[in-house]
């Protein structure tokens, strides 16, 4: 009776047991399964922008690629908080509703792994489309034909990560090249054009420095002052100088490599590179005007037989410490002409000689101009041109700016056989565009026309 018993209480126990395991087993099975759907669900849920990004960036971080973020849309929202406070854990940045995610590189960091990084995007489901075009550290070089990439568009998905290769020009700024797409690329519908990394014209940044942050649970490299970054973006196209047309004019008129024309020439340089410094530091913008971007522009040089530089400023940009931040870096200061709101002109005298006249220009309706005065008939001229916009070129290894439409400015200056080489010169009465303004009133004099 007690073996019978104790068979009995064996038996129960261990379908006891049994029965447990298998609760425990259902309900594991049934949480895994649940684990998976929730899975699923938070895949479903996440945008296909953070994911492509997400992708992108384990595949730069597993190479070593150091890309940075210039997304406008991200480095916007990005501004409104301070870098070292986002939400690690919220997808408020990366997850902003976009078609396409903007990143750039230097060329050369991306030189020796390009293949295999490519490889590694399309076998994480990328479709990979490049563009090319001629190889701008050698622009000068007219016979060259290399090719090299200035874009990768990478479409993950329906999202494209754009990734722009920035060329090192210079100490001073970095080059990106056009990005035009054909009619018939499948990427065409994409919106390309916002931001300046998407314009179908070359542009000059400014060099930056980076920060390291982490956002939305990504590491990212980012501007480290987003708003200065995205300001230098509005106006960032650049002009390469026509070397073919230098050439063609030298050709014809043969190029002055006399010591004079070189001594002209450095001491021109000196006076381009200095006023530039000044200026900057003050936030004044200036463009080369008159026989400097003539020079530039027909020559990609300066004009050896020219007796000065010329600097264009829009009147509106006028500082009153314009002259004292030139006489304290040891100019000195040759005349003011005008008044600020009228032909307004400024001259200094560089510590080697040479003159830099600062022109102001005023907008209209339908076109802009500057003004002229002759100091011993207190006439006013006025010199009119079509209204232009501004863009970076690199001059004699500085990054100036230059109207963008050079050469309806310089027709308007010195008229339809600007490509002639002019010995004389008389600013009242050579330039085409120029007409007598009226004259300075006797007592305006004291202010309007000051020689020292």
């Amino acid at each position: 009776m007690r073996k019978l018993t104790s068979l009995v209480l064996t038996l129960t126990v261990g379908a006891l047991f049994l029965i447990l395991q298998m609760l425990i087993i259902h309900k594991f099975i049934e949480r895994s399964k649940s684990e998976v759907l929730e899975d699923q669900r938070e895949a479903l849920q996440t945008p296909v922008q953070y994911k492509a990004v997400h992708i992108f960036m384990a595949v730069m971080s597993k190479l070593t690629v150091p890309v940075v973020l210039v997304e406008p849309s991200i480095l916007k929202a990005i501004m409104q908080k301070r870098l070292g406070h986002l939400k690690h854990n919220d997808c408020e940045f990366v997850c902003i509703k976009r078609n396409k995610t903007t990143f750039a590189v230097l060329q050369h960091m991306l030189v020796h792994q390009q293949e295999e990084l490519l490889s590694s995007l399309k076998l994480h489901g990328f479709a990979v489309f490049k563009t090319e075009g001629g190889d701008p550290l050698t622009a000068h070089q007219l016979m060259t034909s290399k090719l090299v990439p200035y874009h990768y568009l990478l479409v993950y998905q329906d999202h494209l990560i754009h990734l722009a290769l920035l060329y090192e020009r210079s100490d001073l700024y970095l080059w990106k090249g056009p990005l035009e797409l054909p009619s018939s690329s499948k990427l065409y519908q994409i919106n390309l054009q916002i931001g300046t990394f998407a314009t179908p014209y070359p542009a000059a940044i400014k060099k930056f420095e980076v920060a390291e942050v982490k956002i939305d649970g990504i590491s990212l490299k980012v501007p480290k002052r987003p708003n200065k970054y995205l300001r230098s973006l509005q106006n960032s196209k650049f002009l390469e100088c026509d070397y073919q047309q230098a050439m063609d004019f030298y050709s014809v008129h043969g190029k002055d490599d006399s010591s004079v024309a070189l001594d002209f020439k450095n001491r021109a340089i000196d006076v381009i590179s200095q006023g530039q410094r000044i200026l900057d530091e003050l936030g004044v913008s200036f463009w080369l005007s008159s026989g400097t971007c003539l020079g530039w522009f027909r020559e990609c040089s300066i004009i050896p037989h020219s007796k000065d530089v010329d600097f264009g400023i829009w009147a509106v940009d006028y500082k009153p410490n314009i002259i004292s931040a030139f006489e304290m870096n040891g100019w000195m200061l040759k005349h003011i002409l005008g008044k600020v709101e009228d032909s307004f002109e400024l001259s200094f005298i560089h510590k080697n000689g040479l003159k830099l006249d600062l022109f102001f220009f005023y907008e209209e309706v339908d076109h802009v101009w500057n003004g002229g005065t002759d100091v011993y008939t207190a006439i006013k001229y006025k010199y009119s041109f079509p209204k232009f916009h501004l863009c970076w070129t690199e001059f004699q290894l500085m990054l100036v700016r230059v109207p963008c439409e050079t050469e309806s400015y310089i027709k308007a200056n010195y008229g339809k056989h600007w490509r002639k080489k002019l010995e004389e010169w008389d600013w009242k009465s050579s330039p085409p565009n120029v007409k007598e303004n009226g004259r300075w009133l006797e007592e305006e004099y004291q202010d309007a026309i000051q020689v020292f």
